[in-house]
């Protein structure tokens, strides 16, 4: 029985608290399907305030009344029927609102931000959910280097913008992680605790939410390998499996399941020399971890597009 495309694009969502890895995961994910067949949305884009008129009113951007969220769900409703939308745009850099921009519609749609999952409404639009939980030194690491090299920041600046959202992050953005399909969570091995790169470990909380690939006939019991997949259960006690990858990985092991996980992405095959990039001015940093969760992620977007599960 021959497979039949969907008409309607496959929209996948990315949240996660400030500096948690969305856009670096979003960006390769969308180079492996093809830059031209992807649409990228941040929903960071529909703040309400400039950054100047946030400090003003003390409100944060984490907080969802200082967000469009209506028009946000009605976006996210426009995409899924195929019909375009013309976005607002915030500029990260110097905290200003910009011009307005249209995007259409294209097969796939990565929505990343802040606040993705704050309503039923919003769920609701997605196939595929992904929440990026982070250990917060390793986010706390992350966002003191971006801000400060991306968007003008001074390091004390950052260090005083977290601390005024210590209280925002656990009541707007750690709820939604309840409500993802899979939680990806990035930390150091217990060798090098300063380690915040290419040899991150990774712990990918696979909820049966999505049919997930069947990595057992490569996986082995224990850790000794790289890879370690189990049976555990998450935070509200009920069962999901858990699969960790090391950073250190070797990479004859790495391209083991990379190879199985390309035998599943026939569309992708002629960017897969994308794959795991850090940054894509940096086409020699590999990340084998982020390699393959970006693979695991492509892979339930082909698949949602193709309209079949995992076997």
């Amino acid at each position: 029985m021959p497979l039949n495309r969907r008409k309607t694009p496959v929209i996948l969502g990315i949240v996660g608290d400030s500096a948690s890895g969305k856009t670096t995961l979003t960006h390769g994910i969308a180079q492996i399907l093809g830059a031209d067949r992807v649409a990228i949305v941040c929903t960071d884009d529909y703040h309400m305030y400039s950054r100047a008129e946030r400090a003003k009113n003390g409100l944060s951007a984490l907080d969802p009344r200082g967000n469009y969220i209506d028009i946000i769900e009605q976006h996210l409703r426009l995409l899924c029927a195929g019909q375009p939308i013309l976005k607002p745009v915030y500029n990260h850099e110097d905290g200003t609102l910009g011009r307005p921009e249209c995007v259409a519609p294209k097969p796939y749609i990565i929505v990343e931000g802040l606040l993705g999952y704050t309503t039923r409404a919003m769920r609701d639009c997605y196939d595929v959910k992904v929440y990026l939980d982070p250990s917060e030194d390793l986010r706390v690491k992350w966002k003191i280097h971006r801000d400060t090299t991306k968007r003008s920041y001074t390091t004390e600046e950052v260090i005083k913008s977290l601390e005024k959202r210590k209280e925002d992050s656990p009541a707007y953005i750690h709820p939604q992680r309840t409500f993802a399909d899979i939680v990806i969570r990035f930390f150091p091995p217990e060798s090098n605790r300063e380690e915040s790169g290419v040899h991150l470990n990774v712990r990918h909380i696979l909820r049966p939410t999505l049919p997930h690939p069947d990595l057992s006939p490569i996986l082995e019991t224990g850790t000794q390998n790289g890879l370690h997949l189990e049976l555990s259960r998450d935070k509200d006690g009920k069962p999901v499996d858990l699969l960790e990858i090391s950073g250190n990985i070797m990479e004859k092991r790495a391209k083991v399941l990379e190879e199985m996980l390309w035998t599943l992405l026939p569309e992708a095959q002629h960017l897969r020399q994308n794959v795991g990039q850090l940054d894509i001015r940096e086409p020699r940093i590999i990340s084998h971890s982020l390699a393959l969760t970006q693979l695991l992620i492509t892979y339930h977007m082909v698949k949602a597009a193709l309209g079949v599960h995992a076997i």
